[in-house]
């Protein structure tokens, strides 16, 4: 029983269950919120979760598997894989949740069934490659989560624009917090021959640079808001500006492991903030 015990908490570990929560959370958020309350009792809204939190669960248990050895380093109380859970199951495990994913989009359609693909094939590619590489593996990550968002839009034939908003608010602010996290790992993928911003511009370039992110980012949301959606102006007040007023602030005084890990929980503060700011808009 204690095995057992122990192998059930090494694998909600190792595939992020609070994470894949909380992206279940916001597609259902985004298709009840957004497109309509006709869409919580839906069978394919179920599917799409499910596959969508599979492909995750998956891409997470790749990337620890390809970054044991750097996680020792960065985060040696969190390593699974060659620790609890031998690599090979890994990989076997990887690949099941990959095919019950894109197996799930037959279910529903080929162009969902397109994206799922894509997304095992980003993820693994991120995993392996991308996420040595400044700034490729942050972009690879941000893309697919803002699809996870836009991709209801797909699911229901509906262009609905404050969909796209919050895609793009989930891509922008998944950019910036896996920015953050190659500070926060700078020890251990520098270690390890990565190149990820931090490394190749030094960290006070690299906060330069979320600077001007976070700035774009505030001026694409208004902007498309302005343009297209026309919501009151107290939402982003209340959900965006003093959230990223605050993580600006202490992204100035940063400079410790410590310091970045906060900030990139912080991070997913925001974005739980604006999966909950759709019942209210």
């Amino acid at each position: 029983m204690t095995s057992f015990k122990a192998l059930a908490e090494s694998l909600l570990r190792l595939t992020r269950a609070w994470n894949l929560i909380i992206l279940a959370l916001a597609q259902y958020f985004t298709a009840y919120f957004l497109i309509g309350s006709h869409t919580l009792p839906d069978w394919r809204l179920f599917v799409l979760v499910a596959s969508t939190a599979l492909i995750a669960a998956a891409g997470y248990v790749i990337n620890d598997y390809y970054d044991m050895k750097i996680d020792i380093i960065n985060r040696p109380g969190r390593v699974v894989v060659g620790k609890f859970i031998h690599r090979r199951f890994a990989i076997m495990l990887h690949a099941l949740l990959s095919f019950m994913g894109i197996a799930l989009g037959l279910l529903l359609s080929w162009w969902i069934v397109a994206i799922n693909v894509f997304s095992v094939a980003m993820l693994w590619f991120y995993s392996n490659l991308l996420k040595r590489l400044p700034f490729v593996g942050n972009l690879a990550v941000s893309i697919l989560t803002g699809l996870s968002i836009a991709v209801i839009n797909l699911l229901y034939h509906t262009p609905n624009l404050l969909v796209i908003i919050y895609a793009v608010f989930a891509f922008f602010m998944t950019l910036i917090r896996e920015v953050i996290k190659d500070m926060e790992d700078l020890k251990g993928d520098n270690t390890y021959g990565c190149k990820t911003l931090p490394i190749v511009w030094g960290v006070r370039k690299t906060k330069l640079f979320l600077y001007a992110l976070i700035a774009l980012f505030t001026l694409s949301v208004l902007f498309i808001n302005y343009v297209y959606v026309k919501l009151q102006m107290i939402y982003f007040i209340m959900f965006l500006f003093v959230p990223l007023a605050w993580l600006v602030s202490r992204l100035a005084r940063a400079d410790t492991m410590r310091d970045f890990g906060w900030l990139s929980s912080f991070c997913k503060v925001i974005l739980l903030l604006g999966i909950l700011s759709m019942a209210l808009v």
